[in-house]
């Protein structure tokens, strides 16, 4: 079904930015960067996926099954996302909040061209009904040198929720868990931008830069876009082991070693931020015990520190192996959305947190990533990113935090800003 070859890449850095911009020329676009992070899980440094053979594009309506049937017929690399707001495929709930950037609920496409770099070794693979352009294609991108440069208007910032509002959304949140109703709850605001013209590629390349995560993704589909920095995984499949590695706790950087040493020792320490992490590390087992054979669920890391450009963070590693009468899709199915951007137990939160968030989430908290032909995936949980409808001209970009018993309203409020920084520095 596909031709493959392979090249050796002399300067795989400069290889991946001529990738990048040669494949803006095509409608779809899933373009993934490791930036070189060192992680025990991790298949390629770089993936490229391009223009759709075939593709599913459908709201939340019977949308795994949808899924589960095209990734079975298909038997092939298929891209793609889910949107938080698939939950509502999955339970008796709703999404009715404010919602400009409208993208589908999930979309996913077989690509016609395919690029998998590791190290300097680069893979190319072209559905057979277009292999004749390899050899012409490879050529064209890497004599790419110069980047575009294209005309942007400025993009005036506002928040959706006010400070005072905000305040009041996470007092609502905490009497919720003082009355006994939930534990924790990720509560989120949006960011956003009206009658903004940017260059996608561009504000991708400056995010990346100056995050340099393990999960960034430059995501094409027409007029929409997504340009993420994102350092969390939400769900990876090797055979038949599953891989979930959630992130609870966040701390500052700073620009000297000692101070930044004793931020990283006190988010390690944290009672609150340990609780919030255990708490959805539990739920995350939970989760995976769901399509997992019996005994197989185990912590593999428990509030563990990575340390990333803009901040350090408190991940656990959670892993399962897969009860072989479960389809890939019903993992995915039975752990979404991920617990990290619900809170817990999730379908009291995610019922609390419809109410309080005034707009909807979209792709943001949702995930992006791939199947392999043999059944493997990779996703991510998309945070850190902006979101761009390039025909109505709005750009936005959701932060959050999660809300426990000991959360104090104002930190968390600091927490939202910290965590909106680098967005801000891109499009300011």
């Amino acid at each position: 079904m596909r031709t493959s070859i392979y090249k050796s890449i002399s300067d795989p850095k400069l290889f991946k930015e001529q990738l990048l911009f040669w494949s803006q020329q095509f409608r779809e676009i899933i373009y993934l960067d490791s930036n070189d992070y060192p992680q025990n899980y991790s298949s390629y440094d770089c993936v490229l996926a391009v223009d759709a053979f075939t593709s599913i594009k459908t709201d939340c309506h019977n949308a795994f099954e949808d899924l589960k049937q095209y990734q079975q017929s298909t038997k092939d690399w298929l891209f793609g996302y889910l949107s938080y707001d698939l939950k509502n495929d999955i339970e008796q709930l709703q999404s009715q909040n404010f919602d400009v950037l409208e993208f589908p609920d999930l979309f996913f496409f077989q690509p016609k061209k395919l690029f998998l770099l590791k190290g300097n070794q680069l893979e190319i693979q072209y559905l057979n009904m277009c292999d004749d352009e390899l050899e012409e294609d490879f050529e064209e991108i890497v004599k790419i040198r110069k980047s575009r440069v294209e005309i942007e208007a400025l993009a005036t910032i506002q928040q959706r929720i006010p400070k005072e509002s905000y305040l009041e959304k996470v007092s609502k949140v905490l009497e919720h868990i003082h009355q006994g109703d939930i534990y924790e709850a990720n509560f989120c605001m949006e960011f956003f931008a009206e009658n903004a013209t940017i260059d996608p590629i561009k504000k991708f390349i400056k995010l990346n830069e100056i995050s340099q995560p393990p999960f960034a993704v430059f995501f094409k589909n027409n007029k929409h876009f997504l340009l993420s920095a994102t350092p969390e995984r939400y769900l990876r499949k090797e055979g038949e082991r599953i891989i979930s590695q959630p992130i609870k706790g966040t701390a500052k950087r700073f620009s000297d070693s000692i101070e930044d040493e004793r931020s990283k020792r006190q988010l390690a320490l944290d009672p609150k931020e340990r609780a919030e992490n255990i708490m959805i590390t539990d739920l995350v087992r939970n989760d995976l015990s769901r399509t997992a054979q019996k005994g197989s669920v185990e912590v593999q890391e428990l509030c563990k520190i990575y340390s990333f450009l803009q901040v350090h963070q408190m991940i656990s590693t959670v892993t399962s192996k897969l009860d072989a009468q479960y389809s890939v899709v019903d993992v995915l199915k039975t752990t979404f959305p991920m617990g990290s951007m619900t809170g817990a137990p999730k379908i009291s939160v995610m019922k609390i947190i419809e109410q309080l968030e005034e707009t909807k989430r979209g792709l943001y908290s949702g995930s992006v990533g791939y199947f392999t032909p043999d059944g493997d995936f990779d996703f991510n949980v998309v945070i850190r990113s902006i979101l761009y409808n390039q025909e109505k001209k709005y750009i936005s970009f959701s932060v959050g935090s999660a809300i426990t018993s000991q959360s104090i309203p104002e930190k968390e409020y600091e927490e939202c800003l910290l965590k909106a920084k680098a967005m801000r520095e891109v499009l300011s």
